[in-house]
């Protein structure tokens, strides 16, 4: 499958990538997960994506709450954090399964505590700290949806 790796010196670089991601006609029904350690940047990317999707107000954390739902015009967008993610059975009585059978954007920030209840990602975004503002980040693509994604970034 496709990969692509980019170095970001600054949150300019990250807003590019995420407008380039925004502008894919694939990114309307896609899932893409979020992957790095605290403070590496997952929100701050989720948040430049939903700008240039045209989401306006306040773009929050799901972190306590687990998922917020999003609307850019008539796309269905959900922000999922399962950083405390605990009981499968909170998948179920939350309505997750229904929200990943809908058609919509799916953003998910810790997906390794919700693995093997969510399906897989269209693409796996993983970004990693250095030193000042840095970030070395990974889109690798693990769908056709996701190549297709991947092929439209300009790298």
């Amino acid at each position: 499958m496709a990969r692509h790796e980019w170095l970001w010196d600054n949150e300019d670089d990250t807003a590019r990538c995420a407008a380039q991601l925004a502008a894919q006609s694939g990114i309307r029904d896609a899932f893409l997960t979020l992957h790095g350690d605290l403070g590496a940047g997952k929100t701050t990317f989720v948040r430049h994506l939903l700008r240039a999707l045209g989401v306006s107000g306040r773009i929050k954390s799901p972190t306590y709450a687990v998922v917020e739902p999003h609307q850019a015009g008539d796309l269905p967008i959900w922000h999922f954090d399962f950083y405390r993610f605990n009981d499968p059975r909170e998948w179920e009585d939350a309505g997750f399964r229904d929200i990943f059978g809908a058609p919509g954007l799916k953003l998910a920030e810790w997906p390794e505590k919700a693995a093997g209840l969510i399906p897989s990602a269209d693409i796996a975004i993983v970004i990693e700290a250095l030193e000042d503002m840095r970030r070395r980040v990974t889109l690798e693509a693990h769908t056709l949806n996701g190549e297709k994604l991947l092929e439209g970034l300009n790298v």
